[in-house]
């Protein structure tokens, strides 16, 4: 009997000390050594991409806002309402008549505000992206809304037109993803101009 029991406590000793280290090595000390790299190495990003702008945080990089005003370009449709802790696409299947009911609603009423065809909406402009949120519009997207921006803006389309150009993002590394333009950093630059 006596044998048994000297024989078990080394084993349960072990088992903690392999649990306090997986705890606090894996759990702990790794996670910490993580941020900490992440934070000295991509300091904007560890934060969140935050744009701040006099002392003000206006928003993230990362992030779509939506726009009322005529005096912007509009941001992609978000099935999270902007929400970033609710971030989610529609989930609907593409057959769903829900979605094809919204999607025509959404086309007919950019086509209204933005004095266009129907079918010469772009898909983002009424689809939402996966994660709800996101900040990018394709540059198609982009120049629908170029005309309506100027005029509520009062200035020539030709510089709104400049000013997109040059926030239009090539794709990553040349060839990875399609052109987009971050519509926030768009608007902020049309705000400081």
């Amino acid at each position: 009997m006596n044998v048994s029991t000297t024989a078990s406590t080394p084993v349960w000793r072990a088992s903690l000390v392999l649990a306090l280290v997986t705890l606090l090595g894996f759990g702990l000390l790794y996670s910490l050594a993580g941020t900490g790299l992440g934070r000295m190495l991509f300091p904007h990003q560890a934060t969140g991409s935050l744009i701040e702008r006099e002392g003000r945080v206006v928003g993230s990089s990362l992030v779509a806002q939506p726009f009322a005003d005529d005096r912007y370009f509009q941001s992609r449709p978000s099935a999270a309402s902007y929400d970033v802790m609710a971030l989610a696409g529609s989930n609907q299947a593409r057959t769903n008549p829900d979605l094809r009911r919204r999607i025509d609603e959404a086309r007919a009423a950019v086509a209204a505000r933005e004095g266009v065809a129907p079918a010469d909406v772009p898909g983002d402009l009424v689809t939402q992206s996966g994660g709800g949120i996101d900040p990018h519009l394709s540059p198609a997207a982009v120049r629908i809304q170029i005309a309506r921006v100027a005029r509520a803006r009062g200035i020539e389309a030709a510089e709104v037109e400049r000013l997109v150009a040059a926030h239009t993002e090539a794709p990553q590394f040349g060839v990875l993803g399609a052109p987009r333009i971050n519509v926030l950093e768009l608007n902020l630059a049309l705000d400081a101009r």
